[in-house]
């Protein structure tokens, strides 16, 4: 569909570029890691400034154009791009400004973990994150936001102080604990909805820059075992670490000996922050328990952790996902785990299980918009991943299966909204609650009351 738009009041004054279809770096400006999305918007406002983004925001309202805001572009979902529509695109706001005396940063809405990360390290600093590098700051901490840190330091959202915000009416205003700290608390979890953040600060916390890492990879045949070890050992581990299982296949990596190359199994990691001394006292009742196929102890900066699982994420390439909270891992899901994993298609499937413990409780379930309540958790990520639409499609079913037969073992009915591909607005409405849905809704009203952003996990307003 051709839009016949006049974009000189856009362009007066904008400090990025606007780009229209036949723009040479339209093709590029409209791609997002997921390369099973392909739409085509109208304009695509590549914003240099807040200004600019709240020029856009104005723009999209006299013009009626519905408005997608690319932080990352890392969703499965890919809900940062429209057809038709206005993306407004922030990857040029990706500066990130450290403080190391007061331990703060204030990062870019554009910006990516790999930025974070670069430049907190540079002064042996870190804010709990996710697990790809090249995910977006502000997708993952509007959602939520967890990884290696978690049990140490809670969620990204949990560590955020502050940030600027563009809302529906093109305004720019401040969000913190004492500056509109009601979209304070709802940006905290509640998504894309409120407005578009321009800034983050975060609080961050001494880390590094060497730490710790032990990966212990085990059959199909183990799989149960593995599942089991992980249930008693993970859950136990001190504040100090960072875990994560997962069924996968093997990478050809370095550490991987040739012939387990693209093996098919399951991985317990465990990351340690501490002494290498703690963290070898702690990977090895996993050997003594079960021996692996291949084993991967070492020490490495904490930026390669970060960015260590990218191979398995390779931009463009084609993704859907589902995902479940359960409270353990039971005989019975362990017994649906190890049953359907060996049927995907795809070599770059997988299935991640993060356990969300330590610090991740201590915030309160209403502190902060998340969705869910704040009790120890598992949640089971099943990401189909494929570089052919065939492959896709036959491991979108198996995510699908996957989903269908852990749900009657799930602990609550909502999910991680940011391992939404499909937002389903019961599941949405699951995931809050009806006291903190209601609440959301409330805001979205005061702050939104069009629901001018709504390509997300959206909240209509009350």
């Amino acid at each position: 569909m051709t839009i016949d738009l006049d974009v000189t009041t856009l362009r007066t004054g904008f400090h990025g570029i606007v780009c229209t279809p036949g723009d040479p770096e339209y093709d590029e400006a409209r791609s997002i890691w997921n390369g099973a999305i392909d739409r085509r918007p109208a304009l695509i406002a590549r914003c240099g400034s807040a200004g600019d983004v709240a020029a856009a925001v104005r723009y999209a309202r006299e013009t009626g154009l519905e408005i997608a805001v690319r932080g990352g572009g890392h969703s499965f979902s890919g809900a940062s791009v429209c057809d038709d529509g206005l993306m407004i695109d922030l990857s040029r706001l990706n500066e990130v400004t450290v403080d190391p005396v007061n331990r703060t940063a204030v990062c870019g809405g554009g910006a990516a973990l790999a930025d974070l990360d670069a430049a907190t390290q540079e002064h042996g600093l870190a804010v709990p994150a996710g697990t790809i590098s090249h995910t977006g700051v502000a997708g993952l901490t509007l959602g939520g936001g967890f990884g290696w840190l978690t049990a140490r330091h809670g969620l990204s959202c949990d560590n955020l102080i502050g940030a600027d915000v563009v809302l529906a009416d093109g305004r720019l205003v401040r969000a913190s604990a004492t500056e509109n700290p009601d979209l304070f608390w709802a940006i905290r979890g509640g998504g894309g909805n409120f407005g578009i953040v321009t800034a983050f600060e975060f609080r961050l916390f001494p880390i590094g820059p060497m730490v710790n890492l032990g990966m212990f990879f085990f059959t199909l045949e183990q799989g149960a075992d593995a599942l089991r070890l992980a249930r008693e050992i993970v859950p136990a581990l001190p504040r100090s670490c960072g875990a994560l299982v997962a069924a996968l296949n093997a990478p050809p990596a370095p550490f991987v000996p040739e012939q387990h190359h693209f093996a098919p199994g399951f991985a317990i990691l465990i990351a340690g922050f501490e002494s290498p001394e703690e963290h070898a006292s702690l990977v090895a009742p996993i050997r003594e328990a079960l021996p692996p196929l291949f084993e991967f102890v070492t020490p490495l900066p904490y930026a390669a952790l970060q960015s260590m699982l990218d191979d398995s994420a390779p931009w463009g390439i084609l993704g859907y996902e589902k995902a479940v909270y359960v409270d353990d891992l039971t005989e019975d899901v362990v017994n649906v785990i190890a049953g359907l994993v060996p049927s995907k298609a795809s070599p770059m499937s997988l299935m991640p299980m993060f356990y969300l413990g330590g610090a991740f409780c201590d915030t309160g379930a209403d502190d902060t918009a998340f969705g869910g309540d704040r009790n120890a958790k598992w949640v089971i990520n099943m990401a189909a991943v494929a570089p052919t639409p065939e492959l896709l499609e036959a491991d979108r079913a198996w995510s699908r299966a996957l989903f269908d037969a852990l749900l009657p073992h799930t602990s609550e009915s909502g999910v991680y909204i940011n391992f939404m591909a499909e937002y389903d607005a019961d599941r949405v409405r699951a995931t809050y609650g009806p006291e903190k849905y209601a609440r959301l809704a409330a805001l979205k009203a005061q702050y939104d009351p069009e629901n001018l952003l709504h390509r997300n996990m959206n909240i209509k307003p009350a």
